[in-house]
């Protein structure tokens, strides 16, 4: 079961002070003291209150954990640093403009205990670490990665910090046309004191203002792009040539005369290519933009509605089998 925040625990921000820690605790103390609260579960509450204080309260204890989680928190307990299992990863370099790119530094407890055998022995005592013959750990994380990139391939650096400080920095291949939920595995990312890491990293691609990979914006759908064209009402009905952004830069489309919106044109192999060599097409969904009619003087918006009555009713046969 996955451990509680202490700043949650205390009720207060991770910005905390050490004087708003102290009063939190103090009131939480007064709450849930197994005298004053008889609550079933008041007992329990009031010993994580007590955890939560002992480790934000000291000032080494607080750094550990806001940097490992729980397992750094409780690291001295088992000899000083964060044990084997316990590594800090963070997303540098890609490309200009990238974002939501950066890891968030996370704990792999599970690791930790296995290879020091549980934090605590009997009555309280600190159980010796055990010897083990090499293992292999796998760890799971997200990797954010900008729409340019996973589209058109390129490296990404991870820099990560092993268990006995050392930094590590390691080059992480993005594929062309990378969609999101990739997986990418890395073998042997750590390999130190015995035991080997494996980082499988999977894609979340972060979203592109203009392009994107499926008609309505949901999943992924094959190597093809997508992307609204906004055209006036006179372009649409009388055709233009309008540029369309690309990945390789804008490119010239010829809307035909009496276009509807909605309409999708097909740019061949202007879309994604993987690394096969395969290629997909850029299709320009067609979005008409009408005028302002509040900025229309009373000549134009008459001139409007004639040619509209020219036309035929868009509206003709739209109710037919609909009950009146």
């Amino acid at each position: 079961m996955a451990r509680r925040d202490y700043y949650e625990v205390l009720g207060v921000p991770r910005t905390a002070s050490a004087e708003d820690i102290r009063r939190a605790h103090r009131r939480l103390v007064r709450q849930l003291h197994p005298d004053v609260n008889k609550a079933p579960d008041a007992a329990a509450q009031f010993a994580l209150v007590q955890e939560a204080y002992e480790v934000l309260s000291e000032p080494d204890k607080r750094q550990r954990y806001d940097q490992f989680g729980h397992a750094g928190a409780h690291a001295a307990d088992v000899g000083g640093a964060p044990g084997p299992g316990t590594y800090t990863w963070s997303s540098v370099g890609g490309a200009p403009g990238a974002h939501g790119a950066d890891f968030d530094e996370f704990e792999v407890e599970s690791l930790f205990e296995s290879f020091f055998g549980g934090r605590r022995g009997p009555a309280g005592g600190h159980a010796r670490p055990r010897k083990h013959a090499r293992s292999t750990q796998t760890v799971e994380r997200d990797l954010g990665v900008d729409f340019m990139t996973a589209a058109r391939g390129g490296t990404q650096e991870l820099r990560l910090t092993t268990p006995t400080g050392k930094p590590r920095t390691i080059e992480v291949r993005i594929p062309r046309a990378a969609a999101d939920g990739t997986q990418l595995r890395i073998a042997k990312a750590v390999s130190e004191g015995g035991h080997d890491v494996n980082l499988v990293l999977t894609v979340r691609v972060q979203p592109h203002p203009v392009l994107r990979r499926s008609p309505t914006g949901g999943p992924a759908a094959g190597l093809d792009l997508y992307v609204d064209l906004p055209l006036t009402i006179a372009e649409a009905t009388l055709g233009a040539e309008v540029p369309v952004p690309t990945l390789s830069g804008r490119v010239e489309l010829r809307v035909p005369p009496g276009s509807a919106s909605g309409r999708m044109l097909r740019l061949r192999n202007k879309g994604l290519e993987d690394d096969s060599g395969a290629k997909g097409d850029l299709y320009a969904v067609l979005k008409i933009v009408p005028p302002d009619g509040s900025a229309l003087s009373d000549a134009e918006q008459r001139t409007l509605r004639d040619i509209a009555a020219r036309g035929p009713n868009p509206r003709d046969g739209f109710y037919r089998g609909v009950q009146a």
